[in-house]
């Protein structure tokens, strides 16, 4: 008779150089069970998925990992036994060969042989059955770098599946995903639950969980504070275990007071650099104004990172229309002269475009603003870490030192150094991309309170976000846009979702 609990955490802990990431860790997952992973980042969740999947060998922690009721005693670079022992896990950052196939990459290293040949009408006839039998609508033979990001995810997904796990381990799985893509991973999760299998489920989207898990274990500062039945948790009772305190507001609240105009943008097309002829924005307006939020919000694919990163000079070339900041038309043609002009971005991928990944936290920091501290070809040291060292305790950066490697930081102190940095320079206009992207409630919450404060010194923010109750609860106007058009610009307080949506998706328009 197979066991109730196919997983069971026994005073797992686990060091690193000046920090405990696990304390006693101990918990129970329970055998075909959707198990709900949340917590702050740096709380541990992490360190504790590369245990269970060999990243981390048996000789690295304390305490015991009971699978199938043994204990798993993985040895180094024992990441392919914890698959062939039935643990798989699909990580938030994207593992795919863009160049190959979907089905070059989903039986990557293991592909079917004939003689010692691959067996190529084998590896796209299961693909092919695998990707159908899931009910997902990609091509086997499609080039992953022609997909968008939210089909990669799945075949992320996909190549999990094909390993046949008992236990599927789920990152963050939705950051990426459309609505109509999440419909599709629940439909997986569900039917993956009827056929046995378990799912352990790690998401800063805390409604995920009541859509979907059986039960949550909740970290905090390395330790477990709380397994429950999701019937006896609410978002709220939820939010304040990861915190450790009761959160009476989702945002804070604003007192900024709005001034002039400081940007127009009328009527400007943009064109698609990956593709020549085809525009990627058509028509977009707005107008922006010192001290105010202003939200941007539109589907995947209606062109809001591409406008404000072609606004910024680094994507696509303004053909139509004017960008007017100050009263003086500007086109700028690289980053350096939209920083020029007072214009910042923090962008959507902090990992590949906002930081370099391998470097300190204080070279992360100056590397964009080397000018306010050298002369002729000289750093000044000292003014370097006295500038680098202000953002690092004003934003409450959690790490040991100000050099430590950017890598080792969870994703909410990432993106606080890649704040951070963009901070220094000063700026008139902030432009954040999905800044609370992939971090925890109470990190969020740190940042509503800085973009609030940095509102209140007089600085235009534009804001963009992929939740529209954050774009809501943020701004104080949002400007919507859909398949590379302004749809309108309506204030906070007459916006909800469902008219957000309705304008997202060309069915409503408003005019600016």
């Amino acid at each position: 008779m197979a066991q109730e609990y196919i997983l069971e955490m026994v005073n797992v802990t686990k060091e690193f150089p000046g920090v405990t990431a696990l304390k006693d860790v101990s918990f129970k997952v329970k055998r075909g069970q959707i198990h709900g992973i949340c917590g702050e980042n740096g709380a541990g969740k992490s360190t504790l998925m590369k245990i269970l999947c060999g990243v981390y060998p048996h000789s690295e922690y304390e305490g015991q990992v009971i699978y199938n009721g043994e204990e798993l005693v993985f040895q180094e670079g024992a990441i392919r036994q914890a698959i062939e022992a039935g643990i798989a896990i699909v990580y938030q950052e994207l593992a795919l060969v863009p160049q190959r196939t979907v089905g070059e990459n989903i039986y990557l290293g293991r592909e079917p042989l004939r003689g010692k040949a691959i067996n190529w009408d084998a590896l796209y006839a299961s693909t092919d059955r695998l990707l159908k039998e899931y009910g997902l609508d990609i091509l086997y033979s499609e080039t992953v770098m022609n997909l968008p990001v939210g089909k990669q995810q799945l075949v992320e997904i996909a190549k999990a599946l094909s390993e046949n796990a008992e236990v599927l381990i789920l990152d963050e799985p939705t950051s990426a995903l459309t609505e109509r893509e999440i419909d599709i991973l629940v439909r997986i999760l569900n039917l993956l639950r009827d056929r046995g299998v378990t799912c352990l489920y790690i998401s800063h989207k805390l409604e995920e969980f009541f859509r979907i898990a059986d039960t949550v274990t909740v970290f905090r500062d390395g330790e477990v504070v709380a397994t429950l039945p999701i019937q006896e948790l609410t978002e709220e009772k939820t939010v304040s275990l990861m915190v450790g305190r009761d959160m009476t507001e989702r945002f804070p609240p604003r007192t900024a007071e709005i001034g002039d105009i400081i940007m127009s943008v009328r009527d400007v097309r943009i064109n698609d650099p990956n593709r020549p002829g085809r525009d990627v924005i058509k028509s977009a307006s707005f107008e922006l104004r010192t001290g105010e939020v202003l939200g941007i919000a539109g589907l995947m694919g209606s062109g809001r990172t591409e406008l404000v990163t072609s606004i910024f000079g680094e994507y696509g070339e303004v053909l139509d229309g004017d960008i007017i900041i100050n009263g003086e038309t500007v086109t700028p043609a690289h980053a350096r002269e939209a920083m020029s002009l007072g214009i910042s971005l923090v962008p959507e991928d902090r990992k590949l475009l906002g930081l370099v990944l391998e470097q300190s936290i204080i070279k992360n920091i100056s590397l964009p603003n080397m000018d306010q501290f050298s002369s002729f070809g000289r750093i000044d040291k000292n003014k370097e870490l006295h500038q680098c060292e202000k953002f690092f305790h004003s934003l409450s950066i959690r790490a040991p030192s100000i050099e430590t490697i950017v890598e080792s930081l969870s994703g909410g102190n990432q993106q606080k150094v890649v704040i951070s940095k963009w901070l220094m320079s000063e700026p008139k206009i902030l432009i954040l991309d999905d800044p609370t992207r992939g971090i925890d409630v109470g990190a969020k919450y740190e940042i509503y309170k800085l973009i609030n404060k940095l509102a209140e010194e007089g600085v235009a923010i534009i804001f963009i976000s992929s939740e529209l109750e954050e774009v809501i609860g943020m701004s104080d106007r949002i400007m919507v846009m859909h398949e590379g058009r302004s749809a309108g610009t309506i204030s906070s307080s007459e916006a909800s979702q469902e008219r957000i949506m309705s304008m997202a998706t060309g069915l409503v328009t408003k005019e600016n």
